[in-house]
């Protein structure tokens, strides 16, 4: 097994990272991130509406420089890379012509948003997904979101499609099929030209677009029809079956090969979604919840068939066969905002005077890029450390961590946040603090979820940026829970998972489970839980739980 080595590409929200591993140990090799210039200058998007996009260039030029750069800064020999698999975000679909390319990459749609990719994050189809679930219910036939916690979201396949198609008659028309992120760049990679025959992923498909094998797929053109004629027509152009991510979607095209320097004898593995791949680097078994927490969470756990029989958990993503460990059913949470929240909060705080340093006269130009850079990069340090010293026993203020929706339990994405209890004593620091508490509870929210619905939960594992560097965070998370939080060592948690999944479709290690257990990289911290603030906390908690039913009982005015 040794000098056999693969690589892990994982997606998020703002970057791409390529991860070059060890096989034998799980050791990295090399590490190399690339920043999507076109999302970061903030293109395509309209927050104020709920649309987020992203240009597939920013995705295709940051899969070429990471894995040139972890094969340049490794001195690996190209041919002893024998694998890669390719994690993303999602629910991130994009239309694509009769080729699989993106319809942004066609002439007469490079800057239209309705031919990008439609973000995980992205609401702008919440009327959609509303009549999916009212249709669910009342069409009189099978309620095709009951594994999918019987609530579907705007955050999901279905619904994106269906509003693009209803807003841009151009893109409903040039979209031969859609596909994923996840699908769409593996079948980049090995140079596919049939979106028919390529392999999609039974993660994105199952969690997300209502697939499950006990109704032959995806639903049926009945039922899709009632939403519009064209979801019926689509279902003949997207796929049947889906396939597990140890599982070989095929080889690196020729294309590819050369321009990464790579060997087309390289297996590219089956896509799938970041934290699915998240949960795998960090270690999950039965009865422990992995929380990969980022701009998002995405609450991930693993439960035998036999466990889980017929069971269905109410208010969650979905429950597949395979999506994280195949041969045991994935079960998926979380929240639509975490990081986000924070990061609304340091632009809330930071924005204004930024704008106030860029008009002075006081200072020149290079001082003024200096104290910006330095303000950017210090003010949620500095929050989180002015919220540290504030005692547990004075948090009065209660936050909604809705700000961008609810995602689970009970999927319910035009929820809005909200604050209460200020006053003049009301600083920065304090209502930061809040901020954190209410993630915190929203977590513990899905915790409480999963256990009414007969889920034992044993132990919690963080990983993700926010696990590695917020303390503040972890340890009220740890509070809030009364719970132990191992943090997993790797800070490419997703990326270290797409590799395991990778090494196995090269056949290296003989499943996942012995991929796990040769190649994972440990933890390196425990949370536990302070006595004196876990009552505290109950308290408080309770105070969010009825804040939160008060503001879901009152109506969007708009």
């Amino acid at each position: 097994m040794n000098n056999e080595f693969v690589i892990g590409l994982d997606y998020g929200s703002d970057s791409v990272r390529a991860v070059l591993v060890d096989t034998s140990n799980g050791n990295c090799l090399a590490s190399q991130v690339y920043w999507y210039p076109r999302w970061k200058a903030g293109k395509y998007c309209d927050p104020v509406s709920n649309r987020f996009r992203q240009h597939p260039k920013d995705h295709l030029e940051g899969l070429e420089e990471t894995i040139k750069g972890v094969l340049a800064s490794s001195g690996v020999d190209s041919k002893s890379v024998k694998a890669i698999c390719v994690d993303t975000t999602g629910s991130s679909p994009m239309p694509v012509d009769e080729q699989g390319q993106s319809l942004a990459l066609k002439p007469g749609f490079e800057e239209n948003p309705n031919a990008m990719m439609v973000l995980w994050k992205d609401h702008t189809g919440i009327k959609e997904a509303d009549e999916i679930n009212h249709v669910s219910r009342t069409w009189g036939g099978e309620d095709y979101t009951k594994y999918e916690g019987g609530i579907y979201s705007s955050e999901w396949f279905w619904a994106k499609i269906l509003h693009v198609a209803r807003e841009d008659e151009a893109v409903k028309n040039a979209a031969f099929s859609w596909m994923e992120h996840c699908d769409f760049i593996t079948a980049q990679l090995i140079g596919s030209k049939d979106p028919l025959a390529f392999k999609r992923s039974r993660c994105a498909a199952g969690h997300k677009a209502l697939w499950h094998e006990s109704w032959g797929g995806l639903p049926p053109k009945e039922f899709l029809g009632l939403f519009d004629p064209y979801l019926a027509e689509l279902r003949d152009r997207l796929f049947t079956e889906t396939y597990t991510s140890d599982e070989i979607a095929g080889n690196l095209s020729s294309e590819w090969a050369s321009r990464l320097g790579l060997s087309e004898d390289t297996i590219v593995a089956v896509g799938t979604f970041d934290a699915h791949a998240g949960a795998v680097g960090g270690e999950i078994t039965e009865n422990t919840l992995i929380k990969v927490m980022g701009t998002s969470t995405c609450d991930v756990m693993v439960a035998s068939k036999e466990t889980i029989g017929d069971k269905l958990v109410k208010g969650i993503c979905g429950q597949v066969d395979g999506s994280v460990i195949p041969g045991a059913i994935g079960l998926e949470a979380g929240q639509s905002g975490f990081g986000d929240v924070l990061a609304w909060f340091k632009n809330l705080v930071v924005k204004p005077t930024i704008s106030v340093i860029k008009d002075s006269d006081h200072i020149n130009q290079e001082q003024k890029d200096n104290l910006i850079a330095e303000i950017e990069d210090r003010i949620i340090v500095q929050l989180s450390e002015d919220a540290l010293n504030i005692p547990v026993s004075e948090s009065k203020i209660v936050s909604l961590d809705w700000i961008n929706g609810r995602r689970t339990p009970d999927a319910n994405q035009s929820l809005k946040g909200a604050i209460r209890n200020l006053n003049m004593g009301s600083d920065a620091a304090r209502v930061f603090k809040s901020l954190v508490e209410a993630i915190s509870f929203g977590s513990k929210r899905i915790v409480e979820r999963f256990r009414e619905e007969g889920v034992q939960i044993d132990a919690v594992i963080g990983l993700g940026g926010v696990a590695k560097k917020s303390t503040l965070v972890m340890q009220t998370l740890a509070d809030v829970l009364n719970m132990p939080i191992k943090v997993a060592t790797s800070d490419q948690a997703p990326a270290l998972g797409a590799a395991m999944y990778a090494a196995v479709a090269a056949g290296i290690h003989p499943d996942t489970a012995s991929a796990i257990k040769a190649m994972s990289n440990g933890f390196d911290k425990v949370y536990e839980p302070i006595p004196a603030n876990v009552p505290v906390y109950e308290k408080l908690y309770a105070e969010y739980v009825e804040f939160g039913k008060l503001v879901e009982g009152v109506k969007d005015e708009g």
